[in-house]
Order: structure tokens, then sequence, then C-alpha cells
């Protein structure tokens, strides 16, 4: 009896940490959101190789940065379901996710704000993209 208790606490504990979710608030209601989506989407994502970039850290921090504007700091991640499962739409050689992002330091009421941006990931050429315009590669 003792070892199936184990197993199950073991078990609840993998599957805890393996769909791990965020709640926010947003102007159009409650989302959830998390950073593991199984695909290395932490770095940092550039413009045609330069600024503006966008860094994101498995940690749900990173820095935003829009066209000829200083880095910012930001908490982001993926949407997903309430039990932590990424929301996603598959396309012929690619998904497409929604990643929401918040300034840590908001400067105006308009970046206390939640934002969404389009994710994709392109499995034919390997590379991820935030708003279709900042990319960074990865390997399978």
């Amino acid at each position: 009896m003792k070892s199936k208790n184990l197993l199950f606490a073991v078990l609840l504990f993998f599957a805890v940490n393996s769909f791990s979710q965020t709640k926010i608030e947003a102007k159009d209601g409650i989302h959830y959101l998390t950073t593991n989506i199984d695909y290395p989407i932490t770095g940092t994502y550039f413009f045609k190789g330069a600024e503006p970039t966008v860094e994101l850290n498995g940690n749900g921090a990173g820095f935003y940065q829009l066209h000829e504007q200083p880095k910012k700091a930001v908490t982001w991640g993926i949407e997903c379901d309430e039990a932590g499962v990424p929301i996603f739409s598959k396309g012929f050689d690619n998904v497409a996710y929604t990643l929401w992002y918040q300034y840590t330091n908001p400067e105006t009421e308009e970046e206390q704000h939640w934002k969404t941006v389009p994710f994709t990931i392109h499995f034919n050429s390997l590379k991820m993209y935030i708003q279709g315009e900042r990319s960074k590669d990865y390997t399978e």
C-alpha cells in the first residue's frame, strides 16, 4: 500500500511540474500561461540578425524591444488551457501559439496591460518567430 501511495505521489509531482501554468487577467478576461511547450523557446530572437530583440528566459521573465525603442523588462508566457496544456493551431509545416507579455515596469497606462503577439515554429526551416519578424534557430 505504501508503494502505491509513493507511486501516486511521484506521478502527481511530475504531472504538476509538466503542466504548470499562471493565471492572468487581461482586458478580455482570464487566461492561462505557461513557459513550457516542449520546444526550446527560451533565448534571444533577432530582427534580421540585430535589434530590436526579444529575450525569453525560462522563468517567465525577459525583455521586449520595439523598433527604435530601448529594451524593456517583461513577464511572458504562451497561452494554455486551465490544465496547463498549450493552445496552438497546426499548419502544414508549422505550429502557431499566442505569446502574452506584460511590462514589469510600465511607464504608461497602456503598458500596464497584457499584450499578445503571434509565436510560430517552422519545422522545415527550424526557426521560431515572434511577430513574424524576430527569429531564432533551433534544433530538434
